[in-house]
């Protein structure tokens, strides 16, 4: 542990309802980050760093599952070939 105070549930709450609106942004401009930047830096200022990073990498992984489930798993071309 980093020795940082555990958020408050207030503290969480802010997080989270940054975390939501900058996805939704994210959503709606296909996911172009520079119209989203006010809203990433809010996100980044309400989230423990942590906490930022964990949500990057879980917004990619909820993507890509996505992905999977409508256009379904579609292995490299060159697979197999020798």
């Amino acid at each position: 542990c980093s020795g940082m105070a555990a958020p408050t549930k207030a503290e969480r709450t802010a997080c989270w309802g940054a975390r939501d609106e900058f996805w939704q942004c994210l959503d709606s401009h296909g996911d172009d980050a520079a119209k989203c930047e006010k809203l990433r830096r809010a996100f980044e200022s309400r989230c423990p760093q942590q906490w930022v990073k964990h949500f990057d990498k879980r917004r990619d992984f909820l993507k890509y599952k996505k992905k999977l489930e409508t256009e379904g798993y579609s292995p490299p071309e060159a697979a197999g070939k020798a």
